[in-house]
């Protein structure tokens, strides 16, 4: 199975379906169904900071160093300005909870699954748990 480590809240901001999109430098080809990974880094200064974004988790609830949920890669999108645009308009909430710039790109998630929390080592990239 292929899962993707994120820092929290990110992962449990998907797992609780508030974020559908990741925002990521890099694209993929992957599609298909994926885990997502909360990485065992604590949240830092600057995310805990983030106007609006603290709201939208609670911070007894974060699974760091564990597979929380499955979802489906449907779709990576180059982000332009007006991409940008009409997700913040679509959803707050979900653009709060990314980094929207231009450039980057949208990683779609869909039938977004929590699951009993497997502890695992994270790793970078998209990696496979057997």
């Amino acid at each position: 199975m292929k899962v993707l480590t994120l820092k929290e809240p990110f992962a449990t901001l998907i797992k609780n379906k508030v974020k559908y999109i990741e925002t990521r430098s890099w694209k993929t080809n992957y599609r298909g169904e994926l885990y997502i990974q909360a990485g065992v880094a604590r949240i830092r200064k600057e995310v805990k900071e983030r106007i609006g974004l603290s709201k939208l988790y609670n911070e007894e609830e974060l699974n760091y160093g564990h597979i929380i949920c499955k979802c489906n890669l449907v779709d990576c999108i180059y982000m332009t300005k007006d991409f940008i645009k009409d997700e913040k308009e679509k959803n707050i909430n979900n653009f709060l909870a990314g980094h929207y710039e231009v450039g980057r790109y949208a990683w779609i998630l869909e039938d977004i699954e929590p699951i009993f929390p497997i502890a695992v080592k994270g790793q970078l990239g998209i990696w496979n748990y057997k």
